[in-house]
């Protein structure tokens, strides 16, 4: 594989994620507005991963008081299965530290295995369950956490 680079969202990436968010969450997605709307977020860290140039995923949190609520976790379909996703998370985690964020959160469809064991072996860990959360097709949100003192 060449090697992944990896940036913060700007502007000039927005088209070009909205896209692989579709690819990736299809009526879910967030849109243009949405993550144009995240840039000027002071609170917000949104980073894309590239490989020659090419856009192969993207992931995001928002500070809240010190906890990362990591959103938007995607691969493109071209380049899953490649560990794009456990170096882009520890990217982003390493990232945010500077900025306070002490502990990391996310929700992760039930069924999504996948993502799960992911989350797992970063050293995240299941502590909640919103039932129904998802619709089409439904499905249950597992919370996972990553608190302070969790090595990154």
């Amino acid at each position: 594989m060449s090697e992944l680079q990896f940036s913060r969202l700007s502007p000039d990436d927005i088209e070009e994620v909205v896209a692989l968010e579709k690819e990736t969450f299809g009526h879910e997605a967030w849109t243009r507005k949405d993550f144009i709307e995240v840039l000027d977020l002071p609170y917000a860290y949104y980073l894309i991963a590239r490989i020659d140039g090419e856009l192969a995923g993207c992931c995001g949190l928002r500070n809240m008081c010190g906890d990362g609520d990591i959103t938007n976790v995607m691969v493109s379909l071209r380049h899953r299965r490649k560990g794009i996703g456990e170096r882009m998370l520890s990217e982003l985690m390493l990232r945010t530290l500077p900025l306070g964020v002490r502990a990391f959160t996310l929700e992760v469809r039930s069924r999504n295995y996948p993502a799960i064991s992911l989350y797992e072996k970063l050293g995240f860990s299941r502590e909640g369950l919103r039932r129904g959360f998802y619709k089409e097709p439904a499905d249950d949100a597992l919370i996972f956490w990553k608190r302070q003192g969790s090595p990154l």
